[in-house]
């Protein structure tokens, strides 16, 4: 087969023709070795370029979808990187390996956890359950990862010419999420035991999993290296820019990426862009709206109608954590396990009009944390979402009396 080492066209062929096999229902293990006997190393542009052009002659995007996990595996370790560029730090690039670097780090948690319950006493079943659940629930902050791909860098390859490869990838997308739901959904059954679970691991847990994992091959071996050749640094810097739009999986990237030469989007570029911001009480400035939310001495969450966390206050001693990883999240994703039943019902009573307030208060390290959930309506009664405040009360607690007299902590 030395004929095919620098034929292009000869190795496209013949990788064409062994994706073929799998469709026709050959081995995997079979088609595998002759991949490696054939075709030591392939160009990740000859990949793309294969499926597009199968795509092109007739094979549905359905079928291609079938066996894009296939011949994904079967690629695995064949494919050559060595002409790919090297991104810099902050380059959506760069944050999407970082996040799957995070997201592979849950999933081999996940496996891990897993190999533990197949032997772990009934008693700790209920526990390590809940556990898993967590990581179920990071794992499905692949939904901002997925929607950036999606709206962001699709678009930008389909001006290029690359329809196939989004397309198929775009369904394995789909796919994911919904095995991601339907785990979640399995591991939110109550009283469930140990032995249904174990039934439930080979056909839905750990396909999920794997195929978490397979789609960050895809991306790093296929997707990116091909992005990266064909998309300019101005089209980068427009999907940088309305990253925060899908929020990041996992990750929360420290720093802002620009092209060398090109200027900063900063607080003024937005001022100027805004202007002012007409409110029926006054007007403010972007930095004056700023300054008051991020001193106010709470801290203030925003989730949206559709569940979704759209804004944090960034006071200088937030009582909670938060970074920007989990704009974009489900907010039932961002509680744990134990109390995600508690942010349904605020949820579910907000919505119906049923409540509009929900107090909480904690003890927290010296602290005494009250915590009030907020429904917000419009005019008309509609409502927007929700407002979580928290507020630090122990120094209040203990005051008594007046003081009318200027005193300076």
């Amino acid at each position: 087969m030395s004929e095919l080492i620098n034929n292009s066209e000869a190795r496209k062929a013949k990788l064409k023709e062994l994706i073929l096999k799998l469709h026709k229902g050959e081995s995997e293990a079979k088609v595998k070795q002759e991949l490696a006997e054939s075709l030591s190393q392939i160009p990740y542009g000859e990949v793309v370029e294969v499926e597009q052009e199968l795509i092109s002659e007739g094979l549905p995007e359905e079928e291609v979808l079938k066996l894009c996990d296939v011949h994904a595996s079967v690629l695995r370790g064949h494919v050559d990187l060595s002409g790919t560029q090297d991104v810099p730090e902050g380059h959506p690039v760069d944050v999407m390996l970082k996040e799957n670097r995070e997201l592979r780090k849950v999933v081999e948690e996940a496996r891990k956890l897993l190999q533990v319950i197949r032997m772990s006493s009934p008693s700790q079943f209920a526990g390590d359950l809940i556990t898993l659940r967590g990581l179920f629930n990071s794992l499905y902050d692949v939904d901002k990862h997925y929607l950036r791909k999606e709206y962001l860098l699709f678009p930008f390859l389909e001006q290029e010419g690359v329809t196939g490869p989004p397309k198929v990838m775009w369904g394995k997308h789909d796919e994911i999420r919904e095995q991601l739901k339907g785990c979640l959904e399995i591991l939110q059954t109550e009283d469930m035991t140990k032995e249904e679970f174990l039934a439930t691991t080979e056909i839905i847990f750990k396909p999920t999993l794997a195929a978490v994992d397979d789609m960050t091959l895809k991306e790093e071996e296929i997707l990116f290296p091909m992005a990266l050749d064909k998309l300019t640094d101005q089209q980068w810097l427009q999907i940088s820019q309305q990253s925060m739009e899908f929020g990041f999986c996992l990750y929360d990237p420290p720093v802002t990426w620009k092209p060398a030469g090109m200027e900063d989007t900063s607080l003024q570029d937005l001022q100027r862009n805004a202007g002012q911001i007409q409110l029926p009480s006054g007007t403010l400035k972007l930095e004056e709206l700023l300054a008051i939310l991020n001193t106010l001495p709470v801290d203030m969450t925003f989730v949206d109608k559709d569940d979704k966390v759209k804004y944090f206050s960034q006071t200088a001693d937030r009582i909670f954590q938060r970074n920007r990883a989990i704009l974009n999240r489900d907010v039932r994703h961002c509680h744990p396990p134990a109390s995600s039943h508690i942010v349904d019902k605020i949820i579910e009573d907000f919505k119906s009009g049923k409540q509009s307030r929900a107090p909480f208060w904690i003890q927290m390290g010296g602290k005494f944390i009250h915590i009030e959930y907020f429904a917000l309506r419009d005019d008309q009664g509609e409502y927007l979402g929700t407002l979580e405040v928290s507020h630090d009360v122990a120094r209040y607690r203990g005051l008594s009396g007046e003081q009318r007299i200027l005193s300076y902590e």
